[in-house]
């Protein structure tokens, strides 16, 4: 059975903060799929591909005649658990981008029974004074749950588990959200709240696996689609911190939608780039672009798909990106949402 939740009409703070309490690393995200899923059921035709990507179509009002696809990725960073060593505790890869400064110290959860584990490793009496000038590499951590043999965690847990990030959705100060996963789920939430929506057009909806590991699972759903045009729906590093320089912030929080002219994997197509700053100017609501070309996202793989897709992007500037707690402001993914929407009618009208 699939139907764990039943599908309701809930807010979209309520939506990203269901979908940050899954766990759901690159190549593992079935439980993220199944509320989706879940969520989709009789508002919209959908099928998953073999990656175990989620392929959706909407019917709107009419049709333009083109072909739109609208991406978000339902995958999060986390690590693997590779062996199990003789005192109990566990040895473990990263799975995506994680600054192992980040993860020293946090608690986890592991496998489909989500055991609690604390990552950790040499004490600080024991390092040497090199060691104390850096932070611990992964190969010298590992997580401790509780047990002290293997065959005692071994009845707990089994190499290739999961291990992801535990945290509390925290909202805090004036209007901010926290919490592991917001990358990518609030593009997840995005695309639930516009699925919902009385659409003016014909729209497909992919909602795509390890895109951390790769941009493996948009490669495959563009394939399947085959669209015309595409907006991506992600989240991206907000350096908007004391210690960042003016142009090494890339972008900040309360500034609107991040809308990209470059990134380390895409040149976006610069009619849409412009066509998304006049759709923010109509709309009244704050827009920016990055600062510096940095990162990347499932554009990179969708806009060289077959003939080529003419792609654009909107994030949502996030602090602390890849963390047990990402950083973001609510009025942000609104006016993401207000963008997206209204881009979309753009894209198809042109």
């Amino acid at each position: 059975m699939r139907n764990f939740w039943k599908a309701q009409v809930i807010s979209m703070l309520d939506e990203l903060k269901t979908l940050c309490g899954i766990n759901g690393i690159s190549g593992d995200e079935v439980t993220v799929a199944d509320y989706i899923c879940s969520q989709l059921d009789g508002i919209a035709e959908y099928k998953k591909d073999n990656l175990g990507s989620i392929i959706a179509f909407k019917k709107g009002r009419r049709t333009s005649g083109k072909r739109v696809m609208v991406s978000a990725h339902m995958d999060e960073v986390g690590m693997i658990v590779t062996y199990i060593n003789a005192d109990g505790t566990l040895k473990i890869s990263p799975v995506g981008g994680i600054d192992p400064r980040a993860v020293f110290g946090r608690r986890v959860e592991i496998g489909k029974n989500r055991i609690c584990g604390v990552i950790g490793g040499k004490a600080v009496h024991n390092l040497t004074a090199e060691e104390r000038k850096k932070s611990a590499p992964f190969e010298a951590m590992t997580v401790d749950v509780g047990t002290d043999s293997r065959e005692e965690t071994s009845k707990l847990v089994s190499p290739g588990d999961s291990v992801c990030f535990s945290s509390q959705f925290t909202e805090f100060g004036d209007g901010l959200l926290a919490s592991k996963a917001i990358d990518d789920r609030a593009g997840c939430a995005v695309m639930l709240k516009l699925i919902r929506d009385e659409l003016e057009y014909d729209t497909y909806f992919t909602f795509v696996v390890q895109e951390e590991i790769g941009l493996r699972g948009s490669a495959c759903a563009a394939y399947a689609v085959n669209p015309d045009a595409a907006l991506v729906l992600e989240a991206t590093t907000a350096a908007d911190v004391p210690s960042a320089s003016e142009e090494k912030r890339v972008c900040a929080l309360k500034k609107g939608p991040v809308v990209s002219f470059m990134d380390r994997h895409t040149i976006y197509d610069k009619e849409l780039y412009d066509l998304a700053f006049k759709t923010a100017e109509e709309l009244d609501i704050p827009c920016q672009t990055k600062s510096m070309v940095a990162g990347g996202n499932d554009a990179g793989a969708i806009h060289v798909s077959h003939g080529g897709v003419r792609t654009a992007a909107i994030s949502l500037p996030c602090r602390y990106l890849h963390t047990p707690y990402c950083v973001i402001a609510y009025e942000d993914l609104e006016n993401s949402y207000l963008l997206a929407k209204k881009f979309i009618d753009r894209i198809h009208e042109r």
